[in-house]
């Protein structure tokens, strides 16, 4: 009996804390979301709630500080959605790479294209401009031999 009321406890707390969203995210989020989903909000880190809803039929994710400031929204898209200056750029720059995963990321410094894209032995996140130049890149050696 005790040990449910400890696991009842810790499950009310950790619910707790995604309906303690501060008003002024929330009021941020409906203002710039008003057509969102089947929101479900989360706090990304000490400053960053997190907010995951359903929108012209994709899921998003949008990220809000803890004053309503918006910082990022994301959303998937698929391979054939890539606009085709980021594609040029793929094939020229990363050719032999396949792309294992596309999304649509805005800020408030512009919209750009994030692809995953990797080969035998190297995986990288590239981040693009909507003119396909890239702006970040990430590499990540794999080590699946345990080399």
């Amino acid at each position: 009996m005790i040990l449910l009321m400890l696991v009842s406890a810790v499950i009310f707390t950790a619910c707790g804390e995604k309906e303690n969203v501060p008003g002024k995210v929330k009021t941020a989020f409906s203002q710039k979301f008003p057509n969102a989903k089947k929101v479900d909000w989360d706090k990304e880190n000490g400053s960053e709630w997190e907010a995951e809803f359903r929108m012209n039929g994709k899921k998003y994710s949008a990220n809000f500080d803890a004053d309503g400031n918006w910082k990022e929204t994301e959303y998937k898209i698929k391979k054939s959605e890539i606009p085709a200056a980021v594609s040029s750029t793929l094939e020229n720059e990363f050719s032999g790479y396949e792309i294992e995963e596309a999304e649509i990321s805005e800020t408030p410094e512009g919209k750009f294209v994030e692809v995953e894209i990797e080969n035998d032995d190297q995986e990288m996140e590239i981040l693009f401009d909507m003119t396909g130049n890239v702006v970040k890149k990430e590499a990540e050696e794999e080590d699946e031999d345990g080399d």
